[in-house]
């Protein structure tokens, strides 16, 4: 006979499937990559659209501002609306928006739509959540880790992909080929994921917005998580804010397709996605966050051992590759963390962390130009290592009770 109780037991998803995993994961990186594209081509962008020299930065920054703002009010949503139908309607305003970036002709426009670009991009944050929610609790890090490996892949290679196209083409041609992806990408979402109906539906978007306040003043393994990460991604974005410019200096010449192809060693940071979701899943936070926050520093004294040589851009390669290892260990475990504090909190918990963590990151950037043109490498590779210290000092001050909630 069937009852109420095994007909809902029936439409419970009993996991995640490889398949399904990897369709999250490629799309998380696909969608993640729309961020990133402009970097490598703000110059000519500027150049074609008539916008200032001095307002270059507007492009990235712009882009930036819409991603922090669909973080704060549209990512919740996940706990409030059916699922797939949000996420579906969120690469739906990004495919719009990429189209009208392509067909910008002046700045006023190109610039509305990098802002929607930025706002639909915060697609990836409300599959990871997503994603958490179907999988199964003991591989729950595992899925985690497995999905942004995605996301670090479409990170890294946004930047030369973009490069590429605009090289054999133009400008337009990157959001063009992004969006006609995304068309893609968005009907397949729908037809392969399975709905879901968050319980807190019952909610208003007003409460919904206000219940935030509370969880970040409330939840001190959210508030320790969200500053680990935010110096994390702060030195993550100094050394990739600062990098070019010191490859680009005199101390290692490099060109344009050299500083791409060094670019790419980041890519390997990615392997530690997975890493990081089994340790996770094994009890190890704790120990896979402090490698994640030594690695970092790590990665910033291995700079100082030589300048301007063979030897020193090794260094500075494998410097990348630690730093990259790192920074994403400690946000796999720390999502990994977040989501274990309530399932039906995890898309206003997952809004929070990236928030905070995204707010470090454009910290960190400004931190990092102010750095290089004062003091060089020098004291930008200082100001970077003292950003994952600081994280360690807090780190070390972890309570017992909170240790035993994370493990």
């Amino acid at each position: 006979m069937t009852t109420p109780a095994s007909l809902a037991q029936s439409q419970r998803p009993a996991g995640l499937s490889a398949g399904m995993t990897f369709l999250m994961a490629a799309a998380c990186g696909l969608i993640a990559a729309n961020l990133y594209y402009t970097q490598p081509l703000a110059g000519p962008i500027a150049l074609d659209i008539g916008l200032p020299a001095e307002a270059t930065g507007l492009i990235v920054t712009v882009t930036q501002i819409g991603y922090g703002l669909g973080l704060l009010l549209l990512v919740p949503l996940g706990d409030l609306l059916e699922n797939r139908r949000l996420i579906v309607t969120m690469i739906s305003l990004v495919t719009l928006a990429l189209i009208a970036a392509g067909l910008s002709t002046t700045p006023g426009p190109f610039l509305t739509a990098s802002l929607a670009i930025g706002l639909g991009s915060v697609a990836v944050q409300m599959i990871v959540p997503f994603a958490a929610n179907l999988a199964p609790d003991a591989v729950r890090g595992r899925v985690v880790g497995n999905i942004m490996s995605g996301l670090m892949v479409g990170i890294m290679m946004a930047r030369p992909i973009a490069g590429l196209i605009a090289g054999v083409s133009s400008w337009h041609t990157v959001f063009y080929v992004s969006a006609i992806v995304m068309v893609g990408l968005g009907a397949l979402l729908w037809t392969q994921l399975p709905t879901r109906m968050p319980a807190a539906g019952r909610l208003s978007y007003g409460q919904l917005l206000k219940s935030m306040a509370q969880l970040l003043a409330t939840q001190p393994v959210l508030q320790r998580r969200a500053a680990y990460q935010a110096c994390q991604f702060a030195a993550f974005s100094l050394f990739w804010t600062v990098t070019p410019l010191y490859l680009a200096g005199p101390s290692f010449g490099l060109g344009h397709n050299g500083i791409a192809l060094f670019a790419l060693a980041g890519v390997a940071g990615a392997i530690a996605s997975p890493i990081a979701g089994r340790l996770s899943d094994k009890g190890l936070v704790r120990p896979a966050t402090a490698f994640g926050l030594v690695s970092v520093a790590a990665a910033f004294l291995m700079t100082q051992i030589s300048e301007g040589s063979t030897f020193a851009l090794t260094l500075l390669t494998l410097a990348a590759i630690l730093l990259d290892l790192g920074v994403t260990m400690t946000l796999v475990t720390g999502q990994r963390s977040i989501y274990e504090l309530g399932a039906d909190l995890r898309s206003r918990l997952n809004g929070l962390f990236m928030a905070i963590f995204f707010t470090g990151g454009a910290i960190g950037s400004a931190l990092g130009a102010w750095a290089f043109a004062s003091g060089g490498w020098w004291l930008a590779s200082m100001i970077g290592l003292a950003l994952p210290a600081t994280a360690f000092a807090i780190f070390l001050t972890e309570t017992r009770s909170e240790r035993c909630s994370e493990s």
